[in-house]
């Protein structure tokens, strides 16, 4: 075991390096060099689960894909072509129709040479999106070719001249030639100003545009912020070993257990350290599996698990079927052969290496009550995108499901006291079977926003929940029975306490089919604009929409500024502005305490003269629209390239917190605005 940790700690270090890879690649190819038809090939490959928007992609949507040229020696013979069809498909919440490409699409431009060498430049512009956020495209490159055939036809039409002028000498010939080659270059230099590859004014420096990665991350790395993610999913963890614990399938297990370790030696010292040496044999198994998860997917590849479409459906099937399970449809086990040779190998071996075994087989055993939460447990500490989280996960489960055999052990006066397996272990499963289809439907909810299908809008999401709660109220109360469960005398106080709370709590929720927040199941229902009947008109607006303008009305104001990178094709920015901004609190932090400055990455309304940047590798690029000014500033400035993107900055464009990204969680965006208030007050 002790090879096997540190041998598991390098894959997981290996598997996250590995990832990582861009939204789309892209690779260029020169069809037909050295002729007189060369075509630039540029082949966009899309990663899965995003798309990239089409040349004539709708007003109103992502935006469109735009290649823009810069020839030399060379010209555009018609435009350019792409090898497939794009998909069509509506946007319900921009209300248009989106053309957009998904795999591999190749884009083929055709030429003419007018000299011996030509080439071509290159800058591809649009938006590629997911169900996570939207990213600009900006890629350059440069293609090189020679073309022998582009003199002779440079002769040729020179040729053609002469024969017309009869009084021309030989010597003209030359000239000829020499004139026409300079009316093609003076004709490509006149399409090159049309495109405005001539610039007007270069963006100038100063604190406002100065580079401000370094103090983004070194708050995203803040060390309070970090352990604190960290405890949560122990704790998490933890809760989830303390539910697994009362479960049919593990509870039985403790007294026997521990009257075995307590029996089997003659010395109650060694007894206790065997059933210690067993807990602890429960943890390092529970780790293990979290650092093997970990090790075999990677951190980051499990974020993109949770976040995606097909996992959700997946993961809201296998909920429903556990759901089922606990509540008495079907028995959920593992095959017998393998708790079987586990069992084998503890009549066989010796010493610790047994006790490991029979720890082992109460991990197989008990999996039909402990899967489904070790599996939730780990999706949600998957989602931090930290790669130790699924392993402090899951030693916070399997202590809490140690602890009881070790205590007991050590006191075993204490066997005594605890309550004997009966109708109530059973009662335990079906209270677990409702909250995991209430989680299920959660699940779904992504995927359904992801697709589109509008079947899980809010009311709808928050109607089942109220059945879902209302029912387990019901049954609490004994009103409904179900298969294995034992006839209801009489309810204990403890039972009926746990019923007033869910029939609580799905009262609590009616509210929310009227548009009602309902700020403590945020982070599970749909966003509000799902929802067809609303009655809530919060929003919340910004003070401009231009950078500069923003910082000098701060400046003015003596607030610190929210910047907001948008987009009016961004799917998840209309998400967070429904879900989050218009939160009362926030909306009223937001209008009060703050000069909010939303910058539209996709605006296509053009810059009163273009204007030449130069990007982080020394190429120098041209913008032309506000929409390319504001993706520029996003990216020379803070190193990012997503939207919907939140920072907080003082007058000077200095950071006061992390940047937010798309995340529908109420409670941490009130916070990452406090804490950026609280410090702006403190400078």
């Amino acid at each position: 075991m002790r090879r096997l940790l540190p041998l598991l700690f390098t894959l997981i270090v290996c598997a996250a390096q590995s990832l990582g890879a861009s939204q789309v690649k892209w690779s260029y190819k020169v069809i037909g060099d050295n002729t007189d038809t060369p075509s630039l090939e540029i082949t966009a490959t899309v990663s899965p689960g995003f798309h990239l928007y089409s040349q004539d992609n709708p007003e109103g949507g992502g935006v469109p894909l735009s290649f823009r040229f810069n020839y030399t020696g060379c010209k555009a013979d018609g435009s350019v072509k792409a090898d497939k069809a794009y998909t069509k498909a509506y946007d319900d919440i921009l209300m248009v129709d989106e053309h957009y490409y998904t795999g591999t699409v190749k884009f083929t431009q055709k030429i003419k040479p007018t000299a011996k060498e030509w080439s071509a430049k290159v800058e591809i512009g649009g938006q590629t999106c997911d169900d996570r956020g939207c990213y600009r495209v900006d890629e350059f490159h440069a293609f090189k070719g020679t073309s022998p055939l582009a003199t002779a036809a440079l002769k040729d039409e020179a040729k053609k001249q002469d024969d017309t002028k009869a009084d021309e000498s030989k010597s003209d010939e030359t000239s000829a030639t020499e004139s026409l080659v300079a009316d093609t270059l003076q004709q490509q230099s006149a399409d090159t100003l049309a495109m405005g590859a001539m610039s007007a004014t270069v963006i100038p420096g100063g604190d406002l545009w100065a580079n401000s990665e370094a103090e983004i991350r070194a708050y995203q790395e803040h060390p309070t912020e970090h352990s604190r993610g960290l405890w949560y999913i122990f704790f998490a963890g933890f809760i989830g070993g303390l539910i697994a614990l009362v479960t049919p399938c593990v509870w039985p297990m403790i007294p026997m257990t521990v009257s075995f370790f307590l029996k089997s030696n003659k010395s109650r010292r060694k007894s206790i350290i065997s059933a210690m040496v067993y807990g602890l044999s429960i943890i390092v198994i529970y780790v293990a599996l979290g650092l093997i998860v970990t090790g075999i997917f990677g951190a980051s590849a499990l974020n993109e698990l949770a976040t995606s479409a097909g996992f959700n459906i997946a993961f809201f099937i296998l909920l429903v079927i556990f759901a089922i399970s606990f509540m008495g449809g079907f028995e959920l086990t593992l095959p017998a052969k393998w708790s079987n040779k586990i069992d084998s190998k503890v009549d066989s071996t010796t010493g610790w290496i047994s006790i490991f075994f029979m720890a082992f087989t109460l991990c197989l055993v008990s999996f039909s009550c402990t899967g489904p939460i070790i599996g939730t447990l780990l999706v949600e500490a998957a989602a931090t995108s930290n790669f130790v989280s699924p392993a402090i996960g899951m030693l916070g489960f399997a202590v809490a499901l140690a602890l009881p055999f070790s205590l007991f052990a050590i006191f075993p006066t204490m066997l005594k006291s605890i309550p004997k397996s009966g109708g109530w272990m059973n009662t335990v499963k079906v209270v677990l079977g409702f909250l995991e289809l209430a989680l299920a439907l959660k699940f779904l909810s992504v995927a359904d926003l992801a697709y589109g299908w509008r079947i899980m809008d809010r009311e709808v999401f928050i109607s089942l929940w109220i059945v879902i709660f209302a029912l387990l109220g019901i049954y609490l109360l004994g009103k409904i029975t179900l298969p294995h469960d034992d006839k209801v005398e009489k309810i204990g106080i403890t039972r009926f306490m746990l019923a007033l709370c869910s029939l609580a709590f799905a009262i609590y929720m009616v509210p929310g089919l009227w548009g009602a927040p309902l700020k403590s199941i945020s982070a599970f229902a749909p966003p509000v604009y799902t929802q067809d009947f609303n009655l809530y008109t919060g929003d919340v607006h910004a003070q401009t929409d231009d950078y500069e303008a923003g910082m000098k009305m701060a400046a003015e104001l003596h607030k610190p500024v929210l910047v907001d990178f948008s987009g009016y094709g961004c799917v998840n920015c209309r998400k967070m502005e429904a879900a989050v901004l218009t939160n009362p609190e926030i909306k009223n932090m937001i209008d009060n305490d703050f000069v909010m400055i939303t910058l539209m990455v996709d605006d296509k309304k053009e810059l009163p003269a273009p204007i030449t940047v130069k990007e982080k590798d020394g190429r120098e690029r041209t913008l032309y629209t506000y929409g390319d000014k504001w993706s520029y500033l996003q990216r020379i400035k803070f190193g990012a390239n997503a939207q919907p993107y939140y920072v907080i900055l003082d007058a000077e464009g200095k950071p006061l917190n992390y940047a937010f990204v798309y995340e529908e969680n109420v409670p941490k965006f009130l916070q990452f605005l406090q804490t950026g208030l609280e410090r702006y007050n403190k400078n």
